[in-house]
């Protein structure tokens, strides 16, 4: 994957909603560790909504089927390997998750208990949005860095 220096690198990530008013977690098997939403980076020529779909399906085996945009995530301390923009996407499926690609385990979780757990990167504040989201259908805040105005 060939990425610019001087740039953030382009990431996508799924939220993905399952019957039963459940969501996917991946595990991630590589640093950094925790849970998160199923995502990754987004190859040069793909479209975000193209990268969306296939980081899905390689990390959960999931068709899934993307329905809205949550937001764009760029702080750049939200990955502590290096600053990263990714595209969020509200996605749905039908099937059961099964973990492939660099997760360790994928698992269906209730929506109710995504304010619970403890994520990596900056997906605790992903969780809170979609949560929002799913009340007011409002795209996830702008949270413009005071530190260049």
């Amino acid at each position: 994957m060939a990425h610019g220096t001087r740039n953030p690198y382009p990431t996508v990530d799924a939220i993905i909603e399952l019957p039963g008013d459940r969501v996917v977690l991946i595990e991630r098997a590589n640093p950094p560790h925790g849970w998160a939403f199923p995502g990754g980076f987004i190859d040069v020529g793909e479209p975000a909504e193209d990268a969306c779909l296939r980081e899905a399906h390689e990390e959960t085996g999931l068709e899934v089927t993307l329905v809205a945009l949550l937001g764009v995530y760029s702080a750049p301390d939200r990955d502590p390997r290096h600053h990263t923009l990714s595209v969020v996407y509200v996605a749905r499926s039908s099937g059961e998750p099964c973990a492939g690609d660099d997760a360790r385990a994928a698992i269906a979780v209730p929506v109710s208990s995504l304010a619970e757990r403890t994520y990596a990167f900056d997906h605790g504040t992903i969780a809170a949005d979609y949560l929002a989201w799913r009340t007011s259908g409002s795209p996830a805040p702008l949270r413009p860095s005071r530190s260049h105005a």
